[in-house]
């Protein structure tokens, strides 16, 4: 009796299904070299991803959920197989990264409070509090200055 391991393959469907990334995607990432050239079917000539496959999309998928650009993606895709020589440059990427989303949570929170200042305002519009209206107004007032230029938040 043969202990032959078999190999699942996967369609590009079934791969955008798993990593949430749209077959266009999955496509124009082996189009620019950020993943390796897919496996071909014989007969179909169809992609045929592997299990290794499938790995290294799901880690480009959560990256790229991060925000993270293409060129991070492909510095921290090329470091991953260095161990501790890539360590110190995947640490910094990574470092880079997480600052980015700290700065762009800090603007989304503004954001919110603006939305939350004109929703109050309107709230005390509808309820023929004037004073509340104005007084809610400027604040918002005073926060889209700030929006406008959020960058230096």
């Amino acid at each position: 009796m043969s202990t032959q391991a078999t190999t699942h393959t996967y369609t590009i469907k079934e791969v955008s299904n798993v990593t949430g990334l749209p077959a266009s995607t999955l496509r124009y990432y082996e189009n620019i070299g950020i993943i390796q050239p897919i496996s071909r079917g014989l007969s179909s000539k169809q992609r045929v991803y592997s299990e290794d496959d499938l790995g290294v999309l799901d880690a480009i998928a959560c990256l790229s959920a991060t925000g993270m650009s293409i060129g991070d993606m492909r510095t921290y895709l090329a470091n991953r197989h260095r161990g501790a020589e890539g360590a110190a440059e995947q640490i910094a990427l990574l470092a880079r990264q997480k600052k980015h989303l700290a700065q762009e949570m800090k603007i989304l929170k503004v954001r919110q409070e603006y939305v939350q200042l004109k929703l109050d305002y309107w709230q005390a519009v509808a309820s023929d509090d004037n004073e509340l209206a104005r007084r809610i107004g400027s604040q918002a007032r005073e926060l889209a200055a700030v929006l406008k230029f959020s960058k230096e938040l």
